[in-house]
């Protein structure tokens, strides 16, 4: 992990320090999860499914950041990070970038096209995300 490239961004002002709280840390595993597991609900859309998975992994992203004792207001930025956060490979990445890309679509243009293949690939991401948050709190 290059913790060096956060403090770079840090002093760029793309991120924020701020040391972690454990609440904070708790409530976004826990929102994380949550949403995780309701993604996985088939009987829900696919929009639906998309959103929770999609906002799942921000909570879980958000929480690798704050882990580290950074913050950030861009969504993209966060998801940027977890390579560095949580050591996550670039593929997976790519992956989220598409998942942002098709987000702000959605939210700002109203166009929601996802399939099952992203889903299904959002919310495998997602999981390993979270065994890798768990992990570093746990460590």
């Amino acid at each position: 992990m290059s913790i060096q490239l956060l403090d770079n961004l840090m002093r760029i002002g793309e991120l924020k320090a701020e040391p972690p709280s454990q609440n904070e840390l708790s409530g976004l595993i826990r929102s994380g999860l949550r949403r995780l597991d309701d993604a996985e609900r088939a009987e829900l859309s696919l929009e639906s499914r998309f959103d929770l998975a999609y906002n799942s992994t921000y909570a879980l992203a958000s929480a690798a950041l704050r882990f580290h004792g950074y913050r950030s207001e861009s969504r993209y930025l966060v998801f940027q990070c977890l390579q560095h956060t949580v050591n996550l490979p670039q593929e997976q990445w790519r992956v989220l970038d598409q998942a942002h890309r098709k987000r702000n679509l959605a939210e700002y243009e109203g166009e929601m096209d996802v399939d099952e293949q992203l889903v299904a690939s959002l919310v495998r991401i997602a999981r390993e995300v979270a065994i890798r948050v768990e992990g570093l709190v746990k460590s």
